[in-house]
């Protein structure tokens, strides 16, 4: 990546349904009531899809529970109760979901599963740039605080809200992506950040779209994001578009999938115009081209 589309990185620092391929198949429980997920090993920072179904006998009323200790939003399709989860990029090795099924009868069982993790791929760059870039005066100091607070309230939040996002997700943009999800950025020899999001090209004004349905939440300027964006689509479900030139929808707008929220621009801690798309699943920042693949309604065994 060149150091004007990519010097976006130190906003990652605190910014952290999916229809995989069926080669991927579900994992499944082999007593009491069937437990599935896809992929089979998620990876890092991505989402996932859970699916509950209950035994032959004692059907299930509903279902609730946390995977990495956030809630999960369960729906009724098909047969099965979905919900979509998401794994920290942090995680080593495995991941748990703890769920509690409730039967029609007014029986609750819990029920543990254990999820494998792997390990994600992506490149790391090299970059050399002024130290003031990287590392901000210590005044800002206290508007740094608050706009971390800010961002941990949004994502936070979407699991208050009831699920708004319909159909298949869209790119924001429909040029190259050229910057992925968990690229390590070495500035000046060491390692600062990894880029949490997805960097898509663009020039000065150039149509950033939603990429959902869903109502926005935050549309202001931030020291490293720049005029952002972020746009809450329920359920635990977040997203938000960066370094913008230009807003052109207010807190409280619903907005359409494919509807224009803004133009590209290249605010805040950038060299060059891009869009810098990010994702959360409650305080979980996940990879935004896992929204991509975002299906409830995938068959499951």
């Amino acid at each position: 990546m060149r150091l004007s589309l990519g010097a976006c990185s130190v906003v990652v620092t605190y910014l952290g349904l999916v229809s995989w391929p069926q080669a991927a198949p579900a994992q499944v429980s082999t007593t009491g009531p069937s437990v599935v997920w896809r992929p089979a090993q998620p990876v890092q920072g991505s989402l996932v899809l859970l699916g509950v179904r209950a035994a032959s006998r004692g059907g299930v009323r509903a279902v609730h529970g946390e995977l990495a200790g956030q809630p999960l939003h369960f729906e009724l399709y098909d047969g099965w109760f979905r919900a979509i989860g998401a794994v920290p990029l942090a995680t080593r090795g495995r991941v748990s979901a703890r769920l509690v099924i409730e039967r029609a009868a007014g029986a609750r069982d819990t029920v543990i599963r254990s999820l494998p993790v792997g390990t994600r791929r992506a490149p790391s760059e090299r970059l050399q740039t002024d130290p003031d870039f990287v590392q901000p005066p210590e005044s800002l100091g206290p508007r740094l605080r608050a706009e971390r607070e800010l961002v941990r309230g949004l994502k936070h939040r979407a699991h208050d809200r009831a699920r708004l996002w319909e159909g298949p997700f869209a790119r924001p943009r429909p040029g190259p992506v050229t910057g992925e999800f968990g690229m390590g950025r070495i500035f000046n020899g060491r390692l600062r950040s990894r880029h949490l999001g997805a960097d898509f090209a663009g020039d000065e004004g150039d149509p950033v779209l939603a990429t959902n349905r869903g109502v926005v939440v935050y549309a202001g300027d931030l020291y490293f994001n720049g005029t952002t964006v972020f746009i809450d689509h329920g359920a635990g479900l977040l997203s938000a578009y960066l370094h913008l030139s230009r807003v052109l929808v207010a807190p409280g707008d619903t907005v359409a999938t494919g509807q224009r929220i803004g133009l590209v621009g290249a605010t805040g801690r950038v060299t060059g115009p891009h869009l810098h798309w990010f994702a959360s699943y409650g305080d979980i920042t996940v990879d935004p081209m896992d929204l991509l693949r975002l299906d409830l309604e995938q068959p499951l065994p």
